[in-house]
């Protein structure tokens, strides 16, 4: 059985719109795969997280404690996702080690140590799992030229290479919370084990099915 990895931001699953219909949704999508793929399902902080983030620095904690706030919010979230969503796992793994290892048909997990953001520990568990496909389902149609939720002339890119990525954006993780796309430790490992990578809206349920299906859909093939 093939493994794939999805990493849904906590945006998707904890936005103002995101009710019972979709959590129905999605997990009528997941069990329609299940005997095929493995599932490995990780789930970000969102907005909750950054404000609780945000609160926390203005009281001067560390970046890594800042993290680790993150973290807990990931966590939570991912246990809020396993009451939602069937043959999953009711025990969050603390590693990817763990949730390598978790039997259950659909893994889900939030976050694992301070440093990075679940956009790293998607790419770290499809490394360590030989997963066919990295999917990062976030808030906006793939990969764009500038932040499409701050400039309306913002311009999809339907294909761009792990390489161009890196030379724009770098490999590290220097701030907690930081909100982008793909973090920078994530692209290093994409580029190190050239993990089959793919970026759409989350929210957009058809558009994550077509990836499952290796048909054409409206996203970003990050070309490794």
């Amino acid at each position: 059985m093939e493994n794939i990895v999805i990493s849904i931001g906590g945006s998707v699953i904890l936005s103002d719109d995101a009710d019972a219909s979709y959590f129905h949704n999605l997990n009528k999508l997941l069990q329609k795969f299940i005997s095929k793929y493995k599932i490995f399902l990780i789930v970000g902080g969102g907005k909750k997280a950054r404000k609780m983030i945000k609160q926390g620095r203005e009281q001067g904690l560390s970046e890594r404690e800042l993290d680790q706030i993150g973290i807990n919010v990931t966590r939570e979230n991912a246990k809020i996702l396993t009451n939602k969503i069937g043959n999953t796992n009711k025990k969050i793994p603390e590693s990817t080690d763990h949730a390598k290892i978790t039997e259950e048909k659909i893994v889900i997990m939030g976050g694992t140590t301070p440093g990075h953001s679940t956009d790293m520990v998607g790419a770290e568990l499809a490394e360590k799992t030989d997963a066919v496909k990295y999917i990062i389902a976030t808030n906006v149609d793939g990969v764009y030229d500038k932040d499409p939720n701050k400039f309306q002339d913002a311009k999809q890119i339907k294909e761009i290479s792990i390489k161009q990525l890196i030379d724009e954006h770098g490999t590290d993780w220097s701030t907690a919370g930081k909100n982008v796309v793909i973090d920078g430790p994530a692209l290093e490992i994409i580029l190190k084990s050239k993990i089959s990578t793919y970026v759409l809206n989350g929210k957009k349920l058809d558009e994550l099915e077509k990836v499952l299906t290796n048909q054409s859909f409206n996203g970003t093939i990050i070309k490794v």
